[in-house]
């Protein structure tokens, strides 16, 4: 899944309030974006923890401890997964590249701590050596049905899947996304790479332009919608990031009882707001509290949605409040669009 940036700020003086002009000229800008996003290719620059895990055990090592199949994985291959507690809550999500010779794991910033922390201390005594290269390497996220045509790179068979590519002389590690590729390189080639891409016919493109997209796709992101009260099967990434074949790892035993046995009491759903929303925003339904908004946004396709986790109480075809002043429909993920065709499509 998916490496971030937070957008940096504006040029307006402090406590100045946004023009019209201003106002619309963002939406303006914006509308661009998403339009390149969907129907060729943007990129941005995003960050992104970075672990390096070496050493002859390190493939079981990280078997035992995230919940996804590691030791499955040829050189090449990679699989989203998670790491959990002993309760079963996510403590991290994450991408797991294995190359020839080490596993490479891509993971939001504020989860690098935990990580680093709790690989590290269970490795003592084997063959493991885990190492954080987040100052040392940077992505690039080319997002868009274009973005192999316009890149030149090679398509690659699954998400996940990488390979080692080359842009105009920089060396980089070309990754599949669910919605395009993204680019591993050395930082000190992070912005020959994005102008590279960009020669090619990438838009340039925000953080906000891409959360859009993410959002309309529903695909959860830890430290917004997913938490460290999250279970997986809450935010709807059991398919993708957890094993029921493999052997055990650390907070298994709540996963499994809840697929096999249980419901969960929360799940990741969609909301049509009838304006705009902040993130955190509570949702009630009734005088019944039933989670809090993770990311809302303004697509120029569908205008104001978000996502949140919710109580099972919540499901689709209500309509419920948010942050006391909007409403909204709770729906199924991920949001139906219209294309530039005018007809409706399902990502």
């Amino acid at each position: 899944m998916p490496w971030h940036r937070q957008p940096g700020g504006g040029g307006r003086a402090p406590g100045a309030g946004p023009t019209l002009g201003r106002v619309s000229d963002v939406a303006i800008e914006l509308d661009g974006q998403y339009r390149a996003l969907r129907e060729e290719a943007g990129a941005a620059r995003r960050e992104r923890g970075v672990l390096v895990v070496r050493g002859q055990d390190a493939a079981e090592y990280l078997q035992g401890q995230l919940t996804n199949d590691i030791e499955v994985l040829e050189p090449g291959q990679g699989a989203y997964s998670a790491l959990l507690d002993r309760k079963g809550k996510m403590q991290a999500d994450m991408r797991v590249l294995r190359t020839a010779d080490d596993v490479r794991i891509g993971l939001e910033p504020e989860a690098l701590a935990v990580t680093l922390r709790h690989l590290t201390m269970y490795a003592i005594g084997r063959d493991v050596s885990v190492e954080d290269h987040t100052d040392e390497l940077a992505l690039i996220s080319v997002v868009g049905p274009a973005s192999s045509q316009l890149t030149g790179l090679p398509p690659l068979a699954a998400e996940n899947d990488h390979a080692p590519a080359e842009l105009d002389g920089i060396e980089a590690t070309v990754v599949r996304t669910d919605l395009g590729l993204d680019l591993v390189v050395d930082a000190s080639d992070a912005d020959g790479a994005l102008a590279a891409v960009e020669k090619r016919g990438v838009a340039p493109v925000s953080e906000d332009a891409l959360e859009i997209v993410r959002v309309e796709n529903g695909r959860p992101r830890f430290g917004r919608e997913m938490t460290q009260e999250t279970i997986p099967q809450e935010a709807g990434i059991n398919e993708r990031a957890v094993s029921f074949t493999k052997g055990c790892y650390i907070g298994q035993e709540t996963v499994a009882r809840l697929h096999y046995k249980g419901k969960p009491n929360r799940h990741l759903r969609g909301l049509r707001l009838s304006g705009p929303a902040e993130a955190g925003a509570v949702v009630t339904l009734g005088e019944r509290e039933l989670g809090k908004v993770g990311t809302a946004v303004l697509s120029p396709a569908h205008g104001a949605i978000a996502l949140a986790i919710l109580r099972r109480e919540a499901t689709p075809g209500d309509e419920v409040a948010v942050g006391g002043e909007t409403s909204a429909e709770v729906v199924d993920l991920p949001f139906e669009r219209c294309d530039t065709t005018g007809d409706l499509s399902v990502e």
